[in-house]
């Protein structure tokens, strides 16, 4: 049996934040159901302090995800944390542009408050390392 799985970001901005990575992915955010949140603050499930507006809709402050727009699974979330990031991510998402594409995906992505780190090769593979503008860690492929 394969188990279903999110990938999640740690994060100082997550609404912010995942708006970003569903430009960088061509993915969507997920729509918020204003009702459900606000029916957890009626019911004193959660408090006006765990939500927000984030361009005028009702939203969980610590967090919020992206899909793909014609598969639901995986999940990308963005979480967020009060400390900031210090080191080399661990784990990073290589997206695949093809190497047709790639100059104009960085170009594109740094335009969008990406950081170009470096580029790399081996035999006949190559990427373009980037951060995103919390300094997370991807690479173009």
């Amino acid at each position: 049996m394969a188990y279903d799985f999110q990938v999640t970001f740690d994060c100082a901005q997550p609404h912010a934040l995942a708006e970003w990575w569903a430009d960088a992915l061509r993915w969507t955010v997920e729509p918020t159901d204003e009702g459900f949140i606000q029916a957890m603050v009626d019911q004193g499930k959660a408090t006006e302090e765990d939500t927000m507006r984030w361009r005028g809709v009702l939203v969980w402050r610590i967090g919020a995800a992206i899909r793909h727009p014609d598969d639901p699974s995986p999940r990308v979330l963005f979480q967020h944390v009060p400390e900031a990031k210090t080191v080399k991510n661990r784990v990073h998402l290589d997206v695949r542009v093809g190497a047709e594409q790639r100059e104009a995906e960085v170009a594109r992505l740094v335009a969008n408050g990406a950081t170009e780190l470096h580029r790399g090769a081996l035999g006949p593979f190559t990427w373009v390392t980037l951060t995103d503008p919390e300094g997370n860690e991807l690479c173009l492929t």
